[in-house]
């Protein structure tokens, strides 16, 4: 695992554990707020194209949390999966090491900076359209 001590190790495991029980957290109580009966009662007393596109709007939003949360759990247990094999802090691309303060600040790094950026700049049109 590159130059990390078990000190660091044992510190991002805990920082990865804490992020996985609040995105879980965060996923349970959307789900959970969704099939609330007050959500179904708001939507019933949609009555013309403005509320029902508000109504929209609220769902869309709600969706996409949902989504990022899943996609940032699924980046958690991915990089707890490489603490496990060794290979938390080796970057997936060019096999470097991605040092210890990139991991600190983003846990989920599976690139170091240099790669990083080069895979941004490659799939940067991926991302969808912006204004």
């Amino acid at each position: 695992m590159g130059t990390l001590s078990e000190t660091q190790k044992r510190h991002l495991e805990q920082k990865l554990r804490s992020l996985q029980a609040r995105l879980r957290n965060e996923i349970r109580e959307a789900l959970l707020a969704s099939s609330e009966e007050r959500h179904r009662e708001i939507a019933g007393m949609v009555h013309d194209a403005a509320d029902d596109s508000v109504a929209d709007l609220l769902t869309d939003v709600n969706l996409k949390g949902m989504d990022r949360d899943a996609r940032e759990l699924d980046a958690v247990n991915a990089a707890l999966d490489r603490l496990a094999l060794e290979t938390l802090g080796v970057c997936q691309d060019c096999g470097g090491d991605i040092g210890f303060p990139r991991l600190d600040a983003q846990p989920t790094a599976s690139r170091c900076i240099e790669c990083e950026t080069r895979h941004e700049r490659q799939f940067a049109h991926e991302q969808g359209p912006s204004l």
